[in-house]
């Protein structure tokens, strides 16, 4: 079995990147996110960038849900005032995925140090569908990317589907 297919279903993703900053331009921890997913064969259905706003980040949600089934939140996680990601999609988790988030910082820790403790990096399940939010920074995309969602994505959607 190809392992981008699970149940014959196969793997799409949703890059949505949460920024009152960025563009298409200067997306670079969307473009990472990009890149290692095709680089593993996974298609990219869904791209955009939408503003710090729980409304924006539920509607862009919806929207991907409709064509993908692994959605990859990237920035709004931090503790700033304006960061609103996990307040906009950990009430809307059918099933978290707690190890996602632990696993995301004891990495970071190595990486960074004790300021992983800031991360508020989730995964979970919506509706058989991967979601996960993870720090904007393109170091930290790029962990969570290439060391836990793409190594364990067929395997959560494959559970996600029973």
């Amino acid at each position: 079995m190809n392992k981008n297919h699970v149940k014959n279903l196969e793997i799409s993703a949703a890059i949505i990147t949460i920024s009152s900053t960025r563009n298409k331009e200067n997306d670079s921890s969307g473009a990472t996110i990009s890149t290692l997913l095709k680089d593993h064969k996974i298609p990219i259905k869904h791209y955009a960038i939408v503003p710090d706003q729980i409304d924006a980040i539920r509607n862009e949600l919806y929207t991907a849900m409709k064509i993908t089934n692994c959605i990859i939140f990237n920035g709004g996680t931090g503790l700033t005032h304006d960061d609103c990601t996990i307040e906009a999609i950990a009430p809307l988790l059918e099933k978290k995925i707690d190890g996602f988030g632990e696993f995301f910082r004891m990495k970071s820790l190595q990486e960074i140090g004790t300021s992983a403790m800031l991360s508020r990096a989730i995964a979970g399940v919506i509706s058989e569908k991967a979601i996960f939010c993870i720090p904007g920074s393109t170091p930290a995309v790029t962990l969570a990317t290439r060391e836990l969602i793409l190594p364990e994505i067929a395997h959560i959607l494959s559970h996600a589907n029973r």
